[in-house]
């Protein structure tokens, strides 16, 4: 019997509906409007898409959206700069800097520009931290939505193995803290890995997050396993074999559809979180 269809789409309207009513409920009773500030450098244009798509999202889930755009060769200082008024703005509660960055910018060094209360896509250090630690803070946008995902559909991780492909900063690293947060045994694999078939076949759990098109294949797979395709890949095309997993697996997400929505759905619903939190004063900015 196929796999059952993680419907990401679903769940993500569900929670940006959530979110807008949150974000209404705060203004009428503080007066405050919750701001998402978007920076992308340079005109990539899958980014330039993907920040036009986040910016009609937040309108419509009634957040503010503030853009900058900074030519493609400005420098990471003038990034930093951009980012460190972004975060002084007492107007702007949530901070997205779309990536990935021109070449020759920091990256990083952008990324933890932004301050740890606005950082509403989880992608600073701070961030990372407080997920490895379980404290209070935002969890990274992809990780987050792959976690409400297994929420959604009564997956408790608890005592699982989950393997996840992929070590990424801001996507293969964090969700396997989560996922050891919540009990699982968390095997992670990367390009060095050996024998990377062998062991993606005894998870319970796994999570394609390498940016390969179908690299993962169905023959890779225990069956009635949970698999979660972070990958999307030009066609429309995710990191799993789609046709042949969905015969083996349990539960799948499928590209597009299953993760992606999620990303822009735990993004906004943070905006609103930072927006509630900064309006309560400083000290619940700060978690």
């Amino acid at each position: 019997m196929p796999a059952e269809l993680m419907d990401g789409r679903a769940l993500a309207r569900d929670i940006v509906s959530d979110a807008a009513k949150r974000a209404a409920d705060l203004t009428a009773a503080t007066g405050v409007a919750p701001c998402l500030a978007t920076v992308i450098v340079g005109e990539d244009p899958a980014s330039v898409t993907y920040v036009r798509m986040k910016q009609r999202r937040s309108q419509a889930a009634g957040i503010a959206s503030r853009h900058v755009a900074l030519p493609e060769d400005s420098t990471t200082q003038q990034l930093v700069d951009v980012i460190s008024e972004l975060s002084a703005d007492p107007d702007v509660h949530g901070i997205l800097l779309q990536h990935p960055v021109p070449g020759h910018i920091d990256e990083r060094a952008g990324f933890e520009a932004i301050a740890p209360g606005k950082d509403v896509d989880g992608v600073t250090m701070h961030s990372f931290a407080a997920m490895a630690f379980g404290e209070p803070g935002f969890a990274s946008a992809t990780p987050g939505g792959i976690m409400r995902l297994l929420d959604a559909y009564h997956v408790d991780p608890s005592g699982m193995h989950a393997v996840v492909i992929g070590r990424s900063p801001i996507l293969g690293k964090p969700v396997g803290m989560l996922l050891l947060g919540r009990n699982a045994t968390v095997t992670y694999c990367h390009s060095r890995t050996r024998d990377l078939a062998s062991i993606a076949r005894t998870a319970d759990i796994l999570v394609a997050a390498v940016g390969k098109p179908e690299f993962v294949r169905g023959d890779w797979i225990k069956p009635g396993a949970v698999v979660l395709d972070a990958g999307y890949n030009p066609g429309n095309v995710g990191d799993v074999a789609f046709d042949e997993v969905v015969e083996v697996a349990g539960l799948v997400t499928p590209v597009p559809g299953g993760v992606g929505p999620m990303t822009i759905a735990v993004l906004l619903d943070q905006a609103v979180q930072a927006a509630a939190r900064q309006a309560s004063g400083p000290a619940a900015a700060r978690r």
